[in-house]
């Protein structure tokens, strides 16, 4: 699909049509759908004539191919349990995935938080950012700047980590929430 996806966007660029391409190329307009859906992967011989046709090296084809897609996958309870500032305070976090060298200039951190009858209040976090926190067990109240958020499960919250935030009142213990944080690759990583 990849070599499709690229011989698409090669000739949309040029604003030509499929039937332009075959002509320019030789091949039908069939065998070139088929190439652009992923259908079927086309020899060097049609790589290099696609090459010609749309004035770009072939190597061009295999963009897709060049960086690795990483994914993570992390069993339930296998989390990376991490220190953080929030850790002082009695606040357990479960870091559920981390991939490095992606190419989307984002950075994005999943954790899985909770909070016990040893936790403590800390309505002071703040870092660059976005956050997003959905309630899965137990009940907080959720402070962000001077809003507070009664949180309850099954419940959400998406908010600029650039404010003052975190639990201001712990309503009903055991707490569990997903903490996703987002931030530009060269910014500072959140605390």
């Amino acid at each position: 699909m990849a070599i499709g996806h690229e011989v698409r966007a090669a000739r949309r660029q040029l604003g030509i049509t499929v039937a332009d391409l075959a002509a320019a190329t030789g091949l039908s307009i069939g065998m070139l759908s088929k190439i652009e859906n992923g259908n079927i992967s086309p020899s060097l011989t049609t790589l290099q004539s696609l090459s010609r046709a749309l004035g770009v090296p072939i190597t061009a084809f295999f963009r897709r191919y060049e960086e690795p897609r990483n994914a993570v996958f992390v069993k339930s309870g296998e989390g990376v349990e991490l220190e953080r500032r929030g850790t002082r305070a009695g606040h357990q976090y479960r870091l559920l995935g981390h991939i490095d060298n992606n190419s989307s200039g984002v950075m994005v951190e999943p954790y899985l938080i909770t909070l016990s009858q040893d936790s403590d209040t800390f309505p002071t976090f703040q870092h660059a950012g976005l956050e997003f926190l959905h309630m899965l067990e137990g009940e907080v109240v959720y402070r962000h700047g001077d809003q507070l958020f009664h949180m309850q499960p099954g419940d959400s919250l998406f908010f600029d980590a650039d404010a003052p935030h975190g639990p201001e009142q712990l309503v009903k213990l055991p707490a569990q929430y997903l903490s996703i944080i987002s931030y530009p690759k060269s910014g500072t990583e959140p605390g």
